[in-house]
């Protein structure tokens, strides 16, 4: 008799070898719920890795999907395959819906889980000229950037920051964000002061991962739980949208995502809470990939337990790139907070033509949704999204004045390492940093192949003969 295998066979990909990054075949597989990427290399033999614990949502993923939005240029033709061509190449199925622009390796912390291995002793900083040519490559790229992040190191310590906001403020740029320890919006009212004049448009990136001391030694190496506080009250005194992103660790601080929300959402400036699994990358020490790694479903279900806000229909995979986004959205009106995720069909979300929703034409329903989930929003942009949104669902009284104060949203956003690399996956993705020479790299592959040097092993791994694919 034949025998079944102990699996459900999903579907092939490509990933690479965690342990010499060469290209190998994977398959994706599912055991008592739980999804995992099996890969073998013929040198360094099997592994398994844990990609999901939910095998409903991660099925929901791959129908969750809209057509591609192409970049306006390619800036690496393609020669190697994916991952070995980011630049990016023709073959890449996503625009920029976020670019980093790092601006700085100097910090005034040293994160033991920094991706960039930024510190006090890095002083290297780009000058205003460097950047100004990184910010061309986006515009370049985008014509119109949904978002671009400045970040670094520590960005608010450069001693040319606030030109380099003029600089980008200057350009054809959506939305405007800094991405931030606090430290220096913490002890510089004059600073913030200064920050709320780039209004509209202007948003911070507030790292804000415990309220507990022991979680944030172990995550940035000092207790910042004054330093945060001191932030926030200087924010809302401004007024200054703000996101609150938590950098989460399984068993250190996962326990904390309900908190953080109904925090965030009795804070005058906060507009959502972004949630990352720590990524595989950079400093980080100690991290057991087995033990420590978080699932983009595990912080979903953790968001659904700990939070009344939020139900299992309200956290919905990003249409643009579903395998690594997940959001929802609210409107937080005075005490109260209206969930938004739940009152919209997911055939009006992802499809065109007639339906069994009775609602207006489905066609301005589903323009009108794709710019409330998308990750592009302006202050301006939001609030006439919204109010277009809420015309048209009739069970749901439109509010008089609806601006982006009002807005709050929750991400997931999960970046991939050598362990989970999908190469399907990283062909859509859609946050991406510019390079120093102005290539326009997906944050996943850059993290693996592109940063403080270590393009040397990607072009060994270009020179020998892939023999796994």
């Amino acid at each position: 008799m034949p025998q079944n295998r102990s699996y459900l066979f999903l579907e092939m990909t490509n990933a690479i070898c965690t342990t010499c990054f060469q290209k190998v075949e994977a398959k994706i597989i599912s055991e008592n719920n739980h999804v995992y990427m099996q890969k073998r290399c013929f040198t360094h033999g099997m592994e398994k890795v844990l990609i999901s614990t939910d095998l409903e949502y991660y099925q929901k993923c791959r129908s969750f999907i809209k057509p591609s939005e192409m970049p306006l240029v390619w800036n690496t033709p393609i020669k190697y395959g994916c991952p070995y061509d980011c630049g990016l190449c023709p073959d890449h199925e996503q625009h920029s819906c976020l670019t980093l622009v790092e601006i700085t390796d100097h910090c005034n912390l040293e994160c033991p889980i920094c991706f960039a291995e930024s510190s006090p002793h890095r002083q290297t900083h780009r000058s205003l000229e460097h950047v100004e040519k990184l910010l061309d490559a986006i515009v370049r790229n985008e014509g119109e950037p949904d978002i671009v992040q400045i970040s670094g190191g520590e960005p608010t310590i450069h001693p040319q920051f606030f030109e380099i906001l003029d600089a980008a403020k200057k350009r054809p740029i959506r939305h405007l964000m800094v991405n931030t320890n606090g430290l220096r919006i913490a002890n510089d009212i004059e600073f913030v002061k200064r920050l709320e004049t780039y209004s509209p448009g202007f948003e911070i990136y507030l790292q804000f991962d415990s309220f507990e001391e022991d979680a944030l030694h172990e995550l940035r190496g000092v207790d910042l739980r004054k330093v945060r506080m001191k932030a926030l009250e200087h924010l809302n005194e401004f007024n200054i949208s703000t996101t609150l992103v938590v950098t989460l660790k399984k068993g250190l601080n996962d326990k904390e995502c309900g908190k953080i929300i109904d925090y965030g959402l009795k804070q005058r400036c906060v507009r959502g809470v972004t949630f990352q699994p720590i990524q595989a990358a950079g400093r980080l020490e100690d991290f057991n990939p087995a033990t420590d790694r978080l699932t983009l479903s595990e912080v979903r279900q953790n968001i659904l337990d700990q939070t009344n806000v939020f139900s299992s229909s309200d956290i919905i995979p990003v249409p643009c790139h579903p395998d690594a986004l997940a959001m929802g959205y609210a409107l937080k009106m005075g005490e109260s907070v209206l969930p938004l995720t739940r009152l919209v069909s997911e055939d009006v979300l992802l499809k065109g033509g007639r339906n069994t929703i009775v609602y207006e034409q489905d066609e301005a329903i589903r323009q009108n949704i794709f710019k409330l989930f998308s990750t592009n929003h302006s202050p301006n942009s939001a609030a006439h999204a919204l109010q277009s949104l809420l015309c048209c669902l009739p069970q749901v009284e439109v509010p008089t004045a609806i601006g982006y104060d009002h807005v709050f949203r929750v991400i997931i956003m999960q970046f991939m390492d050598a362990q989970t690399l999908d190469i399907r996956s990283v062909k859509k993705s859609c946050v991406h940093i510019v390079h120093t020479d102005g290539r326009i790299i997906p944050f996943d592959t850059y993290n693996l192949f592109y940063r403080n040097g270590k393009e040397e092993l990607l072009n060994k791994i270009r020179r020998e003969p892939i023999q796994n694919a």
